[in-house]
């Protein structure tokens, strides 16, 4: 399976629902995080196979999208660990 087929399986399994709780929200960032996984693979895929096909500024460009992707998924990852943490009463 390519990067892209798992991150469309990724993406089509979220629910559709808000999560209703706690262990709701936990689940849905914890799928969250692995699209997010999955699409910095799918940029770091597409930056590699671009290079020397394009310009400077196409490479700067898919650059700082691989960045921002590897960014979100750790802010994903922060996320999730602090709703997985301990609960206010």
């Amino acid at each position: 399976m390519s990067d892209i087929e798992a991150l469309l399986d990724e993406l089509n399994g979220l629910p559709s629902a808000p999560p209703s709780g706690p262990a709701d929200l936990e689940a849905l960032l914890a799928a969250a995080r692995s699209a997010a996984g999955r699409w910095a693979d799918v940029l770091e895929g597409i930056r590699e196979a671009s290079r020397g096909l394009a310009g400077p500024r196409t490479e700067a460009a898919l650059e700082v999208a691989f960045r921002r992707a590897e960014e979100s998924y750790v802010e994903l990852e922060i996320a999730l660990s602090a709703c997985a943490g301990p609960r206010p009463h």
